[in-house]
């Protein structure tokens, strides 16, 4: 597997048409950026999320990590940037589209609205960590399809969203591309594959994270070992060694949280107990104890190692939606987009929400990267005290990047094999 740079990146593309800029990539000529004529109407920098809506949000993880797994696989996502693209989706909806995604959200869209914004406003970085965000539509230059210019307000507002307008060719799948590789410092170089003759939008979120251990990894910690998979196989791995602070504790599993710089994100790790599948400790999963655990650390010594690792993953994730609840949008003859805009073709639909991630893991940090698009169609188109835990995540563990002022996950993976 090839090994990329130091950074973790999330990328979400939904193929609607939304907002963010192109800042730092040039565009063909068929492409237009509309913000000149979108002026950002102020959102008051007081709105601020509540602890029901983190919760929410948490709970919306567990929800879309419980569907996407698959028994034996590693899996990496990363609902944050699902729930931005999904989000500004979701301000063109209406009736039971509406319904039903805010019912897969757990909160009103509204609600997603003021608490990603909040969220973006008061990202923490520095020359050690940073978590950056942005948003971006996409939709075709076409007489017959018209965009509501409400729709692309809330969304320049909400999610300071770029707008372009294109022609929907080879020269817009470079630029879109482009602003995706732009936005993920390189991590992602090429999230859609081809631009179809029905798609009218594409809705886009970028994330890219990197940070810098709290504490890095000397030498001496880093020592060969062995992981072992469920079915007894072993691999050879580099497993790193340390001494943490904040234990973490259910039924079925024990952890630790080893923190960045500043301590402003972690990484979290559950081990499940011997004789738990990583599958059957996921059944057990819920949003609000998950929550609780991490809000919760115990204050103990924890002699930890985890293995240094790589991983990438994609899916196609319209099915985990519907299994969701989220059945009208995918409908071409039930979906509800109404407030996006109208297409003389037909009835504007979800066709398709495409995932990517890559993270690693090694003595520096931590690197990761996601996107997702969601695709919009026309209708027919040392001395050891004397109380103290050991983990050591050489065998399936399930992990979790996280942000220490919400605890709310921006990744959550689980890691059955490490490719040697």
């Amino acid at each position: 597997m090839k090994r990329k740079t130091a950074v973790t990146i999330l990328y979400l593309v939904v193929a609607l048409s939304l907002l963010p800029v192109l800042s730092g990539c040039s565009t063909q000529a068929g492409t237009k950026d509309l913000m000149e004529n979108i002026s950002t109407d102020s959102v008051s920098t007081q709105t601020d999320s509540t602890v029901e809506d983190s919760r929410a949000i948490t709970d919306f993880t567990v929800r879309l990590f419980k569907q996407s797994a698959v028994e034996g696989e590693s899996i990496l996502l990363s609902p944050l940037s699902v729930l931005n693209a999904l989000g500004m989706t979701a301000n063109g909806a209406g009736g039971n589209t509406l319904m039903q995604m805010e019912n897969t959200f757990g909160m009103p869209t509204k609600n997603v609205n003021t608490t990603l914004f909040a969220y973006k406003n008061t990202l923490p970085s520095s020359e050690k960590y940073k978590l950056h965000m942005a948003n971006s539509i996409w939709f075709k230059d076409s007489e017959g399809f018209t965009v509501e210019p409400q729709f692309l307000q809330t969304n320049a507002d909400y999610y300071g969203a770029g707008i372009f307008k294109a022609a929907f060719d080879e020269g817009t799948l470079k630029d879109m591309n482009g602003w995706v590789n732009n936005h993920t410092d390189g991590m992602i170089e090429k999230m859609v594959d081809k631009i179809s003759a029905d798609s009218v939008m594409y809705l886009v979120n970028a994330i890219a994270f990197d940070a810098e251990w709290q504490n890095i990894y000397e030498k001496d910690q880093v020592r060969d070992g062995v992981f072992t998979l469920e079915d007894g196989t072993t691999r050879n791995v580099e497993l790193m060694y340390s001494k943490e602070s904040n234990y973490l504790e259910d039924e079925n599993a024990t952890g630790f949280i080893k923190y960045y710089m500043d301590r402003k994100y972690a990484f979290a790790a559950l081990l499940p107990n011997e004789g738990v599948s990583v599958a059957d400790y996921i059944s057990t999963l819920t949003g609000d104890g998950l929550s609780a655990l991490l809000s919760i650390p115990e204050d103990v010594q924890v002699n930890a190692a985890i293995p240094k690792f790589e991983s990438e993953y994609d899916a196609e994730m319209s099915g985990i939606l519907v299994g969701m609840g989220m059945t009208d949008a995918f409908d071409p003859t039930a979906a509800d987009f109404s407030g996006i805009g109208d297409s003389v073709d037909g009835n504007i639909y979800i066709s398709r929400v495409l995932h990517k991630t890559y993270i690693a893991v090694d003595e520096q940090g931590t690197k990761a990267g996601a996107s997702t698009a969601v695709e919009m169609k026309s209708e027919g188109s040392a001395i050891e005290p004397k109380d103290y835990k050991t983990v050591y995540l050489d065998r399936p563990f399930l992990y979790m990047l996280i942000d220490c002022n919400t605890n709310t996950p921006i990744f959550i993976g689980t890691m059955m094999d490490i490719e040697n």
